[in-house]
């Protein structure tokens, strides 16, 4: 198929704690296509990154002129458009990415390029809503579990910022008796991430979580803190689909399928009956296997929600982050 000449070419950048996926086209379909990718591990550091992405828009810029730019990176960032630093990792647990100022190295690479930017998860989460597991939906939440933990919200359409914007992954969670582990966030120990990511894991059991076999007792731990976790988001946003990316959730030898059904068991037993709705304590279609569910776009999440950031500069569609 031909593709779509009248909408707006996009850049689009999702910026992992692994790697940088860079993608330019005019729909999902195209950002997909090999020709029109590009992937940069992010452990060279920011300075080699930045210098490698912003080369290789500005190629395709060159190639066909690029109309916006839409970058979903994980932080925290400030998101304060009145902030010296609007545009920039802040207080990040990854080693020297902190202060990486990507509006700024984008402004200089291609400064008639307008840009866009907000959190990976934020990201993932408009990329579900506009083509995936939220379509439909003002009210839900997009989780992910890998290098770090976070999660984006929308409430009654519109993704939620204030202060800074919401930091789910450090969020502090009930300890399982006997389970003596510290966790391994720098600021915080054993906080949600601290205690599930995937180097908490790496760090807990000494291998990833690729490599974890299905009865490995770190999978009880994490599906239990995952729950306490959830069920907090469960109380305090009351939204009506959690979707789940990131690597961990495709849980090595346990599976994806085992580990969404242990998730969704630990959950009712963690609410315990209080949220009374179909969608928490019902089986099959509206049940809780539809109220907690790993994203339609799969890894390409992130990639979507930043085109949809891009799209938004020069297309104004009704919702606003």
């Amino acid at each position: 198929m031909a593709p779509d000449q009248t909408r707006p070419r996009i850049a689009a950048l999702e910026v992992g704690g692994t790697k940088c996926i860079c993608a330019v086209g005019r729909t999902p379909v195209e950002l997909r296509l090999p020709a029109n990718r590009l992937e940069v591990p992010s452990d060279a550091g920011p300075q080699q990154v930045l210098s490698r992405i912003t080369e290789w828009f500005a190629a395709q810029h060159a190639r066909e002129p690029l109309q916006a730019i839409g970058i979903a990176s994980f932080g925290p960032l400030d998101l304060d458009p009145a902030s010296p630093s609007y545009g920039s990792i802040t207080s990040t647990p990854k080693p020297g990415w902190r202060d990486t100022d990507w509006l700024g190295a984008f402004a200089r690479a291609l400064p008639q390029v307008p840009v866009a930017i907000d959190t990976d998860v934020n990201g993932a989460a408009l990329g579900e809503w506009q083509w995936g597991a939220a379509q439909g939906l003002d009210d839900f939440v997009y989780l992910t579990m890998g290098t770090g933990i976070g999660g984006g919200a929308m409430v009654g359409g519109r993704l939620v910022h204030g202060l800074l914007h919401p930091e789910m992954g450090h969020m502090r969670v009930p300890r399982i008796a006997g389970d003596d582990f510290a966790g391994v966030c720098p600021f915080h120990g054993d906080c949600w991430e601290g205690l599930c990511s995937g180097p908490a894991l790496q760090a807990r059991t000494g291998k990833a979580a690729s490599a974890l076999a299905a009865d490995d007792p770190a999978w009880d731990y994490l599906l239990r803190y995952t729950a306490y976790a959830i069920g907090n988001i469960v109380c305090a946003l009351s939204p009506r689909r959690i979707i789940l990316g990131g690597s961990v959730r495709k849980a090595g030898a346990l599976g994806e399928a085992a580990f969404f059904a242990g998730l969704r068991r630990e959950l009712q037993r963690s609410l315990n009956g209080y949220v009374a709705s179909a969608a928490l304590t019902g089986k099959g279609s509206g049940g809780i296997d539809d109220y907690i569910v790993p994203p339609t776009q799969g890894d390409d999440a992130g990639i979507c929600g930043a085109m949809v950031l891009a799209q938004r500069l020069v297309e104004r569609p009704a919702v606003e982050g």
